[in-house]
């Protein structure tokens, strides 16, 4: 094939994977990386036509591999998954690096307590507000009896006044 024709094909394939994806252009774009750079006969070919010489693995963070590595066993198989493996494999491996890994574990947990405490906090705020309005309502009711009480001895009060007179 010449390389127009070649070029003509990939425009037809991109276009298809737009046409079958609609508005949804994350999907487009996700669905082109997965069918063009995961897998290697087709990404040798795209590097040859543009002259570029580089691995497309060399520019994704260590921590995404492995679910990159998911989606080109899914999508394209073992052999293309043993392809991505051998050429990341040093790569992966840093992704092993129990200190940085252990980080991100703790800043993942910092983060969800930090939103706990906010959430506790919250309900501490509104158990104070509850515990405001009970005592309001004791001392409304202790002061309407005392109220009453103060009434009745003064309906007493006068009553044995009136007898004695």
């Amino acid at each position: 094939l010449e390389l127009g024709e070649i070029i003509q094909g990939q425009i037809a394939i991109a276009t298809g994977i737009n046409e079958r994806s609609g508005s949804d252009t994350k999907l487009a774009g996700r669905e082109k990386v997965i069918h063009t750079q995961l897998n290697s006969e087709r990404r040798a070919q795209l590097c040859r036509q543009q002259g570029v010489d580089h691995s497309v693995f060399s520019g994704i963070d260590p921590l995404h591999l492995p679910e990159v590595l998911s989606l080109i066993a899914q999508r394209h198989g073992q052999g293309e998954l043993y392809v991505a493996l051998s050429s990341t494999i040093i790569a992966l491996l840093s992704t092993m690096n129990r200190e940085r890994c252990i980080q991100l574990r703790r800043e993942y947990h910092a983060a969800i307590a930090a939103r706990h405490r906010a959430i506790a906090a919250e309900h501490e705020t509104k158990v104070e507000e509850l515990d405001n309005e009970l005592v309001t309502i004791k001392e409304t009711t202790l002061a309407i009896a005392a109220s009453a009480v103060r009434s009745q001895d003064n309906v007493h009060s006068q009553s044995n006044k009136r007898r004695r007179t």
